[in-house]
């Protein structure tokens, strides 16, 4: 069995908006050289951002890219280049759905934001006041622990379990995995002090998403389709691989050596525990919804959250850069501070830079996980700044 249990894992900027590398494990040869790609690649949607996105896919040897442009009214632009599987000649389609990886995490910050919101919970309700079942095998260090903490990946929390187990665990309620994950996480003493250092954690969030399920009784799957797909109207969205088994219908993922993986299909991700942390797929439309929703709260106007809250959601920390599922960054181009996010299951790579001051965002995917998917997804958004901010220099 072939493991996919990698996620996005932020790093220093090596590209010119923002660099991530996967976390492999099973999987080798990241950062080969681009493949031979066709002198032209299969073109959807608007011609002026497919144009953009053509080259950068073939230079880099992509099999496929997609991009849109957002603003707070909705998805202004978007385009998709390239083959829905290398030695196919099914083209990838604008309304093809791609996986967002750790694109999640934004989600899961603000399911936890409608809980506070509710009065469920409190940013910095410590986890054991959740958990007052397990809190006696939590490390003393582990119980003060709060919700925040954990989405600013401050909570001391290790970075990952080892998930092959869970993936091997067929049968049984995902929630109890959680609990287990849960559990295991805080067993330990943190890495550091609750809330003094960044360190980037997957486990963090699948524990944010057991407290989730254990103060509505939901599990995850159920509280982001009733709780944030649905208000929003994301139709075209779902949890782990994409496409029909048997079918061509959606993209396929594609390894650091840029050969398709063996396996297509909804059991072609990340083990389901870890859904919080990065099991989201959507299509452009479906996606650009989520990213208005988040200009729109940002810039003060109705949404799905109340103004404060996004404030918080988006609010710089000091001595860091991580938010509540949002890297936050200043930029230039973006008129001062920008959020951004990355995610990468090995088979699929998508990043997202959100202007808020400047009412834009633009999204990218490829349907390969890998450095060479990070330079193409990085160079296609600075290529879609550009164009954005040009066009609408000359409105």
């Amino acid at each position: 069995m072939r493991s996919y249990f990698g996620m996005l894992h932020p790093r220093k900027n090596r590209w010119p908006l923002f660099g991530v590398t996967c976390v492999l494990m099973g999987l080798s040869g990241c950062g080969s050289e681009p493949g031979d790609a066709p002198a032209h690649l299969p073109r959807d949607g608007n011609p002026q951002v497919a144009a953009l996105l053509e080259p950068i896919a073939r230079q880099h040897g992509i099999p496929a890219l997609a991009g849109a442009v957002v603003t707070g009214a909705g998805l202004q632009a978007a385009a998709a280049v390239g083959f829905r599987k290398w030695g196919e000649t099914a083209p990838v389609t604008v309304d093809d759905r791609w996986h967002l990886g750790s694109d999640t995490k934004a989600m899961a910050a603000v399911l936890v934001a409608r809980q506070v919101e509710a009065g469920k919970l409190r940013w910095d309700t410590p986890v054991a006041e959740l958990f007052p079942d397990l809190a006696s095998e939590f490390h003393p260090e582990a119980r003060a622990v709060t919700v925040e903490q954990l989405l600013m990946h401050r909570a001391g929390v290790a970075p990952n379990l080892d998930w092959a187990p869970y993936a091997r665990a067929k049968d049984g309620d995902v929630r109890h995995q959680r609990l287990d994950a849960t559990r295991r996480a805080l067993a330990k003493r943190p890495s550091h002090p609750p809330g003094s250092h960044y360190v980037y954690s997957n486990l963090g969030y699948v524990v944010c998403g057991a407290l989730l399920e254990r103060v509505t009784g939901q599990a995850w799957e159920q509280l982001i389709e009733q709780d944030l797909f649905r208000p929003l109207g994301m139709l075209e969205v779902g949890q782990g691989g994409m496409g029909t088994v048997g079918k061509l219908d959606q993209p396929w993922g594609h390894t650091a050596s840029g050969k398709p993986v063996r396996g297509y299909g909804p059991d072609q991700d990340n083990p389901r525990v870890l859904g919080p942390a990065g099991r989201a797929h959507a299509s452009l439309a479906s996606w650009a919804l989520f990213i208005a929703d988040q200009l729109r709260g940002a810039r003060g106007a109705p949404a799905l959250l109340q103004p404060g809250t996004y404030a918080r959601l988006h609010q710089r920390p000091p001595g860091g850069e991580y938010a509540l599922g949002w890297l936050v960054v200043s930029r230039e181009w973006g008129g001062g501070l920008v959020l951004s996010h990355a995610g990468c299951n090995t088979m699929h790579y998508a990043v997202a830079w959100v202007a808020p001051k400047k009412d834009f965002a633009v999204l990218i995917c490829a349907n390969q996980g890998d450095d060479r998917a990070a330079k193409a997804t990085d160079e296609a958004a600075a290529a879609l700044i550009k164009w954005h901010t040009e066009t609408s220099e000359t409105e």
